[in-house]
């Protein structure tokens, strides 16, 4: 098998890195708008960071600091959206900045892009897939991807709405876990509640969504028939009952991160009460699992 990397992958005692701090003992999480907003990219190819604030990493922690790495992967065609590298990379550097000022976690401010194929995947216990309606594995990347969870590795999918395209994500995760299904994770489970105590599972529109919603109370995303209204959060497990895939299917967190700038109501109703909070728990989840 070509580039899958080590045999283990090696998770340091993010237990005692993560130790997480709240600003407001409430668990109310309070965050500040960037003044003018942030400019949308459009180019995903642009590397600047337009306007987010960077930081120093301490030389020290160099390789204990969370990375936000993006899977990059292969589409069998475009239905809507960027594909792999929708919200790229607003979504990841606001998210990152977010992460490092409400938690003691020590962020690494430069997200970076991956294959699965590749060696140093292993080097990152947190992964993340964007938009995988038309995804399309190659047989080394289920090697790669199954390798990476069963030895401890976390991914998340997020923002594909409607049955055609979960039956399409479902085709794939199946080809890494032939003997596993996705599971509706409960409320009650730690991943609402291990920050911020979550009262339902958020659903986050699109921010073009929510502006056509707003009067209605619409915010979900109309796909071929099926019903969106209602939120999914799925997940596979490993046989210690880990979870090593989660599934936010009729959801959008990473417009909530990315259009964080961009209007002033959508950034309270959305960005702070859904897709930070949600964002935080799962990454902590992650790495604490």
């Amino acid at each position: 098998m070509m580039g899958v990397g080590p045999q283990v992958l090696v998770k340091k005692n993010w237990k005692l890195l993560l130790s997480v701090a709240l600003l407001l003992a409430t668990g109310v999480l309070v965050l500040a708008q960037p003044p003018g907003g942030r400019r949308f990219r459009r180019d995903w190819q642009s590397v600047g960071r337009e306007g987010v604030p960077s930081w120093e990493v301490d030389r020290k922690f160099v390789k204990d600091t969370f990375t936000f790495v993006r899977i990059k992967y292969d589409s069998s065609g475009y239905r809507r959206g960027g594909g792999w590298a929708t919200d790229f990379r607003d979504s990841e550097l606001n998210f990152s900045l977010r992460l490092q000022q409400l938690t003691t976690l020590k962020v690494n401010p430069e997200p970076i892009v991956l294959q699965l194929t590749e060696p140093k995947l292993f080097e990152y216990p947190f992964i993340y897939i964007i938009e995988p309606g038309d995804l399309m594995f190659h047989e080394p990347e289920v090697l790669a991807l199954r390798k990476y969870l069963t030895n401890g590795g976390f991914l998340m999918v997020d923002d594909f709405w409607g049955d055609e395209e979960y039956e399409n994500f479902h085709r794939e995760i199946k080809r890494v876990f032939p003997d596993r299904e996705p599971q509706e994770v409960p409320l009650e489970h730690e991943i609402f509640h291990c920050v911020y105590d979550l009262k339902e599972k958020p659903q986050l529109p699109s921010i073009h969504t929510a502006w056509s919603g707003r009067q209605s109370g619409v915010i979900w995303e109309p796909r071929y028939g099926s019903d969106t209204s209602i939120p999914h959060y799925k997940a596979i497990y490993d046989d210690a009952g880990r979870i090593m895939v989660f599934i936010c299917h009729n959801t959008d967190l990473g417009d909530g991160w990315e259009r964080e700038g961009e209007d002033p109501w959508y950034f309270e109703e959305f960005s702070v009460k859904k897709a930070y909070p949600m964002g935080i728990n799962i990454v902590t989840y992650a790495m604490t699992h």
